[in-house]
């Protein structure tokens, strides 16, 4: 059985990017146009994500809970600036039972307005404030170019929605949700992100602030990996979400929401893989650990596999996710190949030798060859696994920020701005008028991403017209 190579990153990044979502078993074109199929294992690592995530919510006070996804079309137009901006991507019910519909439904791009419609009926007094609710689920925006976990007309996700008294209480969720996926980002997917805040152009229909992390990819795009959202009293005042305050008077409450989804698996592959194949950080990876035991004849075998079998037991009772693959019908170099495909951090073979040494080899994801190989007892290989599991996730991490930081620029002057975003980010001064952003988006097909909150403390000018500019922002062509 020949093991089939993907095309090059260097050759051509994205046509890398779709082989290996196949190759790597994590997902497939759905028979819908614009659709995917996650599989077993792409979902087993969007499960890994969901329960990292799930836990810090439930943390900061967060319930789930679970709204319809249809959503009355007269919902939408409620909310003037947040139908401008869906209404391309709604897909449509007409029909429900063979009979046209009186009114027709939308099937949910996003959840504000019935959730909005039912906070209104929820929250009456001070006393029922805040409401911090989650939503796990699928959404749908009407997308027909398909680019698996990066671009598909469904896609997973999670969506809070919260209702505050006070525009501080709600700024200060914003934050703190978006300080919750940058944590997430970072300590789980191991995927460094800037945290900053959107132009105006680039704002959420509805939203007066919004928020994002923005990652940079190994082909030197930008991918906005989670967004966190200040609605003020916008959607509130369309739905009526309001309470008696402690002073008896009626007021409008604050509302927030906040989203992360399966294009964060996206960004796990675009940033840690390599031309073998997916590279996963331990901490999310389905399987952290993968067993080849490796012998020619029956009396090897039973050997190989009593030392193999015990291993496996050992390192499970520590609580290492891992997997034995004592297939018979492949070749060991085909199993090397197939687990490297599939990102799993470590490998470890057992063999005659290793049986009569009282060893095991262990090959490290993340350090292809004879770099990434140790020989090490097998006594107290539970130690030495979960030790290397720590060191991969946080060489994953410090390699990635290295490329990143190595790829961002300050330009200096436009024509220098220009050349830069041609293969890299332009971090530079920007006046935020909406003129100086579309000429750049313009001239080089690059977008703001976000206005880190990072910023330096002296004023500069804007680097397309020159005029007295109090931010820098990061420009870089997207997903």
């Amino acid at each position: 059985m020949a093991e089939e190579k993907l095309t090059p990153r260097s050759e051509d990044f994205s046509e890398w990017y779709n082989q290996l979502v196949l190759k790597a078993d994590l997902a497939d074109y759905a028979p819908v146009r614009g659709c995917m199929v996650v599989k077993p294992y792409g979902w087993a690592l969007w499960e890994n994500c969901m329960a990292a995530l799930d836990k810090r919510f439930k943390e900061t006070g967060h319930v789930n809970a679970a709204f319809p996804m249809l959503i009355p079309m007269s919902f939408f137009e409620k909310e003037k600036e947040h139908v401008e901006g869906f209404s391309p991507e709604l897909a449509v019910v007409t029909h429900g039972g063979g009979e046209k519909l009186e009114e027709p439904l939308v099937v949910r791009p996003t959840s504000e307005t019935i959730i909005g419609y039912m906070y209104s009926k929820w929250i009456k007094s001070w006393r029922d404030l805040p409401v911090l609710i989650n939503q796990w689920g699928s959404v749908m925006r009407w997308e027909l170019r398909t680019k698996l976990f990066l671009r598909t007309a469904e896609f997973y996700w999670q969506e809070g929605h919260t209702a505050h008294a006070t525009k501080e209480e709600a700024v200060e969720e914003m934050y703190r949700m978006l300080d919750t996926y940058y944590d997430f980002a970072v300590n789980e997917a191991a995927v460094p992100v800037f945290k900053g805040t959107k132009s105006d152009t680039e704002r959420f229909a509805g939203a007066q602030i919004t928020t994002s992390i923005e990652g940079m990819m190994q082909d030197k795009k930008a991918l906005q990996s989670a967004t966190s959202h200040y609605f003020g009293t916008n959607f509130a005042k369309a739905f009526e979400i309001q309470f008696v305050n402690q002073n008896n008077t009626l007021q409008l409450c604050e509302t927030t929401s906040w989203g992360l989804s399966t294009r964060m698996i996206g960004a796990i592959i675009m940033t840690h893989g390599d031309d073998q194949g997916l590279v996963l950080p331990p901490r999310l990876a389905p399987i952290q650990a993968v067993i080849v035991p490796i012998f020619k004849t029956d009396a090897e075998k039973s050997k190989v596999m009593e030392v193999a079998d015990r291993i496996f037991k050992e390192l499970k009772a520590a609580g290492i996710r891992i997997k034995m693959d004592d297939r018979d019908n492949v070749s060991s170099g085909f199993k090397f190949n197939d687990w490297e495909m599939r990102g799993v951090p470590v490998r470890i073979e057992v063999g005659p030798k290793d049986v009569e040494k009282g060893t095991v080899a262990l090959a490290r994801r993340d350090k292809p060859g004879r770099e990434g190989k140790s020989f090490v007892p097998q006594v107290g290989l539970d130690y030495a696994v979960s030790g290397l599991l720590v060191d991969i996730q946080a060489s994953l991490l410090k390699r990635a920020t290295e490329f990143r930081d190595a790829n961002i620029h300050e330009p200096k002057d436009y024509e220098d701005l220009k050349n830069i975003v041609k293969d890299s980010w332009a971090f530079s001064y920007w006046c935020e008028s909406r003129e100086c952003e579309a000429k750049v988006k313009e001239d080089t097909k690059a977008t703001t991403r976000n206005i880190p909150f990072d910023q330096p403390d002296k004023e500069g000018t804007c680097i397309v017209c020159g005029k007295p500019s109090k931010r820098k922002v990061y420009f870089a062509k997207a997903y």
